[in-house]
This record gives C-alpha cells, structure tokens and sequence, in this order.
C-alpha cells in the first residue's frame, strides 16, 4: 500500500471563528471552507500555550512546554528535541517546511530581562549559567536570525528539526526576511526598499495601528511567494517520479500584526460593515483595567508585540484588514489544491489546516494576545482532510496542538517516540479536559514581574489560575461563551470550582515530563 502523503497548511495567529466554516458570515474563505465540507472539522481545538514559539514547539514534537522546555518567545527549540519530522524523515519521507518556522529567534534581540548577577553565576561571556546545560546558544540556534540572513549566501542549517527542504520566510506583514528577502532582491525593481510603514501608501481612512498599505503587489507579497514555493516542490517531486512520499509544512506568516493586505486585499472589506465581536467591551481583570486607563489617558504603547487596548473603530479596521489577509491565504490556498489535483495527487495526500494560536481582536476591546486566557486566543481551527474517507463531518471531540504529531505519525502507520504527550484523534479515548501552560518570561503591560497561567479546559467550562498578579477565572461556557461572568467566587458554583480545580491538578501531574528514562535500577 502506498503511504499517504501530508500537506499541513498553518496560519499564523488565526482565531478559529474567523473562517466561514466556524460560522463566520463576513470572511471570505471557500477553498478552506472546501476542505472543511471534505474532511472533518474540529470545533473544538485548542493550542497547547497561547505564544508562537511554544506552541510551535509543540507542533513539532507532541509534548507540552513544560516538557520541551519552550515557554516563551525567545526561548528555541532545542536541537537534541525529537520532533514528528524527524520520525517521517526516518521512515523515508521527504519533508519540506516552505514559510514560516519561528522555533528559533526571528529577532536577534537579546531578551531584556536576565537574572539578577548578584545572586546568580555568569560566564565569561556575560551569559547566565543556566540549570541546565548545554544552553540553547550558539550558531546552530541562529537559522532564522536577521543577521544571519544579512549574508547573501546565507541559507537554513539542513535537516532543520528534520526538515530536509526549507524555504525560510521569517518575520511577519510586508517586513519578512529569510529566503523570501533574498529572492525579493532579485525580482525586477527596487521592491525590497519599498516595504515597511515608512514606505507605505497613505490611506488616511485606516488609524488602527500597526496597519499600513504596503506597496508590494499582490505577487511579490510573502503569501503568494510562500504558495508559488510549495507549488513548485509538488511539481518537483512529481517530475522526480519518486516513490517516497512528502510531507510539506506549508506556513504563511499572516494573518498576524502588522495588518498590511496588499492590493485588492487592503479595500476588500468595508470596515464600517464588520461585526462587532460578541465579546466586545470591557473586563475587569488586571490587564484589562490597565491597558483600558492607558488608552483613556492617551498613555497607551501600541507599536510593538504586547497587547493593546482599541476602540470600536480600531477594532473594525483590524478586523478587516484581517479578514484581507485570511482571503489572500485562502486564494492561495486554492491554488495549491488545484495543482495537487493537476498533477493526480488529491487520492493520496492527506491535508491538514490549523493555526498556531488566536488573537483578542476585539474581545474585551483587546488585540494581539497576553496573560489573558480569552477564548479567542486558545482556540483554534483544525481541520483534517482524508481523502479516503467521508467529509463535512464536524466533531465535538477535545484535541489539541500536541494531538497533530501524534495523529499525523499514527495515520502514516509511523511508531512516535517514548515522550510524545498527544493522543491520536478520533482514535485513542477521548480526552474530559485539556491542560493550557503559560509560563512567561516577558513583563506585560499593568505588572510589574512575569506571569504564569495554567487552564483547565473541558466541554462545558474553563477554569484559569494566574500568579502572582494574572488572577482567577472560571467560566461556564455553556451559557456564557463570550466569558463575561467570572464565576470565580460565586458562592453557587463553589463546588464546580472545587472539582474543576481538583482536575487541573490531576492533569498537570498526568502531562509531566516521562523522559528521559532511567537506563538503570538504582
């Protein structure tokens, strides 16, 4: 029997509500909504951390942060991490990772806050001694820095956490670098000059920020550049005739901030005709209170990667030029299933669509993501497309980021390595609830030293501990999904908070780490 070939669509910071097939009436998006009605949607899906790089993290190897030591951006993947490519690699698949990685530093900024030297050793390089060692420094962990990529003949480390093609686009909006940068300078024109908010076109309609109408056209954009890449590998290992099957990690850096849809994607929606979020208004956490104040005092910073608080206005015009992007993709994304049908490999190639994690956009008049585990950012879409069996099924099962690895190795009939922590979808039992780590090493706007979440998601509610600042928050999802009523103390729901809190424990203890083993009796 021929093995399966895989082909994993992601996205990046793509709430699961923002595409038509979760019921989404606004955003245009029928080649995913396709993919949905063909396979099996998964309602409810969520991340495994709420942050790119940990999450990401996850993907790749099927284990909580707290396993594989990823917690917050900044912090790489291990090269000695087993990773689910790895293991295809192993067992004869060629694998390819076309866009966005982002398990490595994409900044090259050393993190601003480091142990206090008074009280902890450094070495001679100015670097804390970590419990830990080797460190995660070095040149190995520098594949997608941009001082890497300032050298022309600069290219990714191969195989990349077992990926043996890469085409490195890192970055985000109309500023990605990487692969995409080099092959940008070399199209006719000055184009690669012509990016950034500097060089935008002025549209004094749109005052969001962090939005700008880049002047790279539709073509040159990092979306379709990441689209025509993956369209010319299938056509590549069509050519080759090649036994082996492929697995393609197809990632588009947007929909995330910067907002900058090039050419017909800027105007195609109205945002005077978006929907306000159901959950739109205002909270009474920490956070909410401070980034509120601040944006009421005209003291609000809202030009970098924190979360932000927005007007209805702002809320608008993010959204629709978030949906801009979501459509791009989407287009893109139909060109790439018509090539795969071109070239005869719809019957044996299984698609997948997901997204990394969500973003606030608007809930509780928030943006981007922080300490706040809303229900926009841990839920995401999940799609699985077989082509051998029946589609437009739509199921209520509990899954996860970590749950993909896992399922994606079981399908190929690929045994996963000791450690691996997710459970084969629509296989293995079902789970009664999911366990969320966030453990931050970046200080939030409102505090004033690191947070650390842990959540507790089942069918009916969430329950969320934050320390030492973040707070408490329990929610019956059932009757309030646009989590408005912290049922924390209430004094009717005590023993549901009781019960759920004993579960959170009792989960946390069942996702620690089983590696590594101990070769040895004592």
């Amino acid at each position: 029997m021929k093995r399966p070939n895989i082909l994993l669509f992601i996205t990046d910071q793509h709430r699961a509500d923002h595409l038509g097939c979760y019921g989404n009436q606004q955003v245009k998006t029928p080649n995913i909504d396709a993919l949905a009605s063909s396979g099996t949607r998964y309602e409810h899906f969520y991340v495994a951390n709420p942050v790119c790089m940990a999450n990401r993290a996850s993907l790749m190897t099927g284990r909580m942060p707290s396993s594989h030591g990823v917690y917050s951006n900044g912090t790489p993947l291990s090269e000695n991490s087993m990773t689910f490519v790895h293991r295809l690699l192993e067992e004869g698949y060629h694998t390819a990772l076309i866009g966005k990685s982002h398990l490595q530093t994409i900044s090259g900024i050393e993190a601003a806050w480091q142990p206090d030297p008074k009280r902890y050793q450094y070495d001679e390089n100015g670097h804390a001694v970590e419990a830990e060692s080797p460190n995660r420094r070095g040149e190995q962990y520098l594949n997608e820095d941009p001082r890497s990529w300032a050298a022309a003949e600069f290219r990714t480390k191969t195989p990349y956490y077992g990926f043996e093609h890469v085409t490195m686009v890192t970055g985000h909006g109309d500023e990605t670098s990487g692969d995409y940068e080099q092959w940008l300078k070399e199209q006719p024109g000055d184009w690669n000059r012509l990016r950034g908010q500097e060089n935008a076109i002025t549209d004094a309609q749109i005052v969001t920020p962090q939005a700008w109408r880049t002047q790279l056209p539709e073509e040159l954009y990092p979306t379709a550049y990441i689209a025509e890449r993956t369209t010319d590998y299938l056509n590549a290992h069509a050519a080759a005739d090649d036994d082996q099957p492929f697995f393609i990690q197809c990632s588009f850096p947007d929909p995330h901030h910067p907002f900058t849809p090039p050419g017909k994607y800027w105007q195609m929606y109205d945002a005077n005709e978006i929907t306000l979020p159901s959950a739109f208004g205002r909270g009474d956490t920490r956070l909410e209170n401070y980034l509120h104040q601040a944006l009421e005092e005209g003291t609000a910073k809202r030009g970098s990667q924190m979360p932000f608080a927005v007007n209805e206005r702002e809320v608008r015009e993010a959204i629709a030029l978030t949906y801009g992007m979501i459509t791009m993709i989407d287009d893109r994304i139909g060109r790439i299933m018509a090539e795969l049908k071109r070239l005869g490999m719809t019957e044996d190639t299984l698609v997948i669509f997901t997204s990394d994690h969500g973003d606030y956009m608007g809930d509780r008049g928030l943006m981007l993501k922080g300490p706040l585990h809303l229900n926009g950012l841990l839920r995401v879409p999940f799609i699985w497309l077989d082509p051998m069996t029946k589609g437009g099924v739509v199921s209520r099962e509990l899954g996860q980021t970590i749950d993909i690895p896992t399922t994606i190795m079981d399908y190929a009939g690929i045994l996963p390595y000791y450690g691996i922590q997710g459970r084969v979808l629509a296989k293995d039992p079902e789970a009664e609830a999911l366990l969320i780590e966030d453990s931050r090493q970046r200080v939030n706007l409102g505090f004033n030293r690191f947070q650390g979440l842990r959540t507790l998601i089942t069918r009916t509610h969430r329950l969320t501990i934050g320390m030492p600042d973040a707070g408490n928050e329990l929610y019956d999802l059932t009757v309030d999904p646009d989590e408005r009523h912290n049922l924390w103390l209430a004094p009717a729901h005590q023993q549901t908070r009781t019960d759920l809190l004993d579960a959170l424990v009792r989960k946390m203890i069942s996702m620690q780490d089983p590696v590594p083993l101990a070769p040895y009796y004592a």
